[in-house]
């Protein structure tokens, strides 16, 4: 297996790298699977990741900790992310056990993680299609690069079988991946050169029928540090 990638002489080497090197520790796990897309986006479900209990320990603390989901640069579209987020507790027990999980899966070093966000979206409530890097010449761009740079790699899990639609839909591969509960999806932000990769635009389609409970974890190129600015 690769050798996970220490601090490159530049943040293009290191995104390179990262790539190559979770692609590597996926590729060998049994329990993932790529999805294809032409080979134009890094993308794996690893299904049952996360058991009823982490899951049900989770939706507990969305349920009990949430408020309406913001971005970082708002577009005039009332409409664009219409969930409930919240930045669930790191010191919380169930929290620390899959971060493990989610560390032990993708290799990457734990500093450069954000803190997780759990996700709820109701019936109607929907994410518009969007990148989960950052857009550079956008008024966050400077503070995003002091708190940790570039977001390379994203993990989201399902945490409940959703009763009608939340797909996560991937609008420029056609790749599209239905909710079900404990199944881990991630992908690789930036390309094989290290650039931000426009394949990587996905959506949360609107939920028609029950409630959709999510987490996501998001990585940057350095380590990260808290910042007040809103990160969606």
């Amino acid at each position: 297996m690769a050798t996970q990638p220490g601090r490159a002489t530049n943040d293009i080497d290191y995104r390179i790298t990262l790539g190559a090197y979770v692609n590597a520790r996926l590729q060998v796990n049994p329990k993932a699977f790529r999805i294809p897309c032409n080979n134009l986006l890094d993308i794996y479900i690893v299904r049952d990741f996360l058991d009823e209990r982490d899951c049900r320990e989770l939706i507990a603390l969305i349920d009990a900790d949430n408020s309406p989901s913001q971005l970082l640069s708002y577009n005039g579209d009332q409409e664009f992310r219409t969930s409930h987020s919240c930045n669930v507790d790191p010191e919380n027990e169930t929290v620390k056990r899959v971060e493990g999980k989610i560390t032990g899966l993708m290799g990457i070093d734990s500093t450069h993680g954000e803190t997780i966000q759990g996700q709820r979206y109701e019936v109607g409530q929907q994410f518009k299609p969007h990148y989960d890097f950052f857009h550079k010449g956008e008024a966050y761009w400077e503070d995003m690069m002091r708190s940790g740079g570039q977001r390379t790699w994203t993990a989201m899990v399902f945490l409940n079988d959703v009763e009608g639609g939340g797909e996560t839909n991937f609008t420029n591969c056609a790749a599209k991946v239905t909710p079900r509960r404990g199944n881990l999806l991630c992908w690789n932000n930036m390309d094989g050169i290290g650039q931000p990769n426009t394949y990587a635009m996905h959506q949360g389609c609107p939920v028609t029928a029950g409630t959709k409970y999510i987490i996501t974890k998001w990585y940057r190129e350095r380590p990260w540090a808290y910042t007040e600015t809103p990160v969606y």
